[in-house]
């Protein structure tokens, strides 16, 4: 019994000792998982097609004599997206312990301290803000109000309170096209607003299926995301009603080109086909894990076929 208490000492020792020797050694490398590298780049994908095509419909702009503008456009709003997600670490880490999806954390196993953590989110939120506002003080609003929402209004209070979340945090997840088309047109063309609205209809349904593939993490952690406080049945209805509407809200864009039409149109009545299968299935979890990576592949060749129309 000694010999075993003994052991665990030892173990929980040497994991501390570990963790330490992991902030010293590289605390950059959690930094960078502390920003979500993944959800960065997804991001500033949207973001430069809409700068990239609000350059098409902007006359006498020269994307190539303004590529210092491009980069540092997409300097100012990684920051800022890096900020939000580290601010969201810290908010959550009172939480994110009791999901196992998320307790390689730096904010759950400690080798960072939540101070430093907040500090970081703060001044990479700060320095991303004040970089858009010297391109541009539009671009710079657009990235603060998205900031303000995703933290404040999504993280802070409704992910914790009403399974309405989703939809308030998909409005901060559709600014990075209009922050981009900003930086070239502060007048936002229409265009722009309708890539806004791909991105916000486009959100639910993708985080929707995420929350069925971690339902029970989510409960186990008191968040009301809609399969747990609704049910999967509801869910899976409401998934449906969201493709449903983003099908036609793509095609709104049909000036882009016959190209772009019918890729929109077959990737939107593709996903809709998958949804209603949905509706009938068996296991849940198997069709919304299919559901999250058709969203995926969904937003990647739209938004890179918006590029490729206006080569």
């Amino acid at each position: 019994m000694k010999s075993n208490t003994v052991m665990k000492t030892a173990e929980a020792v040497e994991k501390k000792e570990s963790a330490s020797e992991k902030t010293v050694d590289k605390p950059w490398k959690e930094y960078i998982e502390l920003a979500k590298p993944g959800i960065v780049m997804s991001n500033l994908l949207t973001a430069f097609v809409g700068f990239f095509v609000a350059a098409q419909y902007t006359a006498g702009y020269s994307l190539g004599s303004n590529i210092h503008i491009l980069l540092f456009t997409m300097f100012g709003i990684a920051l800022v997206l890096a900020g939000g997600t580290t601010l969201n670490n810290y908010i959550d880490k009172d939480i994110d312990p009791l999901m196992d999806s998320k307790k390689e954390r730096p904010t759950v196993t400690g080798t960072i301290e939540p101070r430093k953590v907040l500090f970081a989110g703060l001044i990479q939120s700060s320095i991303g803000v004040g970089v858009l506002l010297a391109i541009e003080p539009v671009a710079a609003i657009i990235a603060a109000v998205g900031l303000f929402v995703y933290v404040v209004v999504y993280s802070l209070w409704l992910k914790r309170t009403h399974s309405l979340n989703t939809i308030v945090g998909s409005i901060a997840g559709a600014t990075p096209p209009l922050i981009g088309w900003a930086a070239v047109d502060p007048g936002l063309h229409m265009y722009a607003w309708l890539m806004f609205a791909v991105m916000f209809i486009w959100q639910p349904p993708h985080f929707l299926a995420l929350a069925m593939m971690r339902v029970e993490e989510y409960r186990k952690a008191g968040i009301p995301m809609l399969p747990v406080v609704a049910g999967f049945t509801m869910t899976k209805r409401q998934i449906l009603v969201y493709i449903a509407a983003l099908l036609p809200i793509s095609l709104l864009l049909y000036p882009f080109g016959m190209i772009y039409t019918i890729v929109a149109a077959a990737l939107g009545i593709g996903w809709l086909m998958l949804s209603l299968k949905g509706i009938r299935s068996k296991d849940d979890t198997i069709w919304a894990r299919s559901m999250f990576m058709y969203s995926l592949v969904y937003l990647t060749v739209i938004f890179v076929v918006m590029v490729v129309v206006h080569l």
